[in-house]
């Protein structure tokens, strides 16, 4: 076993538990699911409770709800009359995420909506404190665009994915147009004065951006 995965298992050794309902929506997402592995999982999930508690957040938008996974952890920071938003364009994962979110006693904080995100964005009247994208990689830019004007000045954004397995340092096949998507955001965000950013690398890359 390499020193890397070594260190990975130390980490799961030494956090919190994952606590139950987690445990067991991991468990059905990777049964019933096809790419189960996008599911956030433990330690992506506690570093979101770990931020949102940080945070504090009154509004959270969330785009690619997958299972309510991350919904699940982000909503677990939010303020007691917070309200969470996340956005899934696959109806068939709805129930599930919507069961679980009644699990962890979360159904009147979280709201979900389906569809595609670029066409329910402009119809929220909400500013948000937070947004978490984990969606589409090829639309990661356009995301971007739509959500910043609905950031409050010292919100964060939070982008998963954008070290995409390490495909951001190869040479891209010109077909692929998710790890495209993945670094045309990154070299966005680097350029973009506007904002505070940092690349954590959180499993496939998690960037935290602070509107400034």
């Amino acid at each position: 076993m390499d020193r890397q995965k070594k260190i990975e298992q130390y980490i799961a050794r030494h956090l919190d538990e994952e606590d139950g309902i987690l445990r067991d929506l991991d468990r059905e997402t990777h049964l019933k699911v096809l790419g189960a592995r996008m599911i956030s999982g433990h330690l992506q999930g506690q570093v979101l409770t770990m931020f949102s508690k940080m945070i504090r957040p009154l509004r959270i938008l969330e785009l690619g709800t997958f299972t309510g996974y991350s919904a699940i952890c982000l909503a677990r920071g939010l303020q007691p009359d917070g309200k969470l938003i996340t956005i899934e364009i696959d109806d068939e994962l709805q129930q599930i995420a919507n069961d679980f979110f009644i699990k962890a006693g979360l159904q009147d904080k979280i709201i979900q909506k389906i569809g595609p995100a670029l066409e329910i964005i402009p119809t929220l009247s909400e500013s948000f404190d937070l947004v978490f994208i984990d969606a589409d990689k090829r639309e990661y830019l356009a995301y971007y665009h739509a959500v910043f004007p609905k950031v409050k000045n010292g919100g964060f954004i939070l982008a998963d994915n954008t070290l995409w397995n390490g495909k951001v340092l190869d040479e891209i096949d010109p077909g692929d147009k998710q790890t495209q998507g993945i670094i045309d955001f990154n070299a966005y965000i680097k350029s973009d004065n506007r904002v505070e950013k940092i690349i954590l690398p959180l499993r496939d890359g998690l960037t935290i951006i602070r509107k400034k």
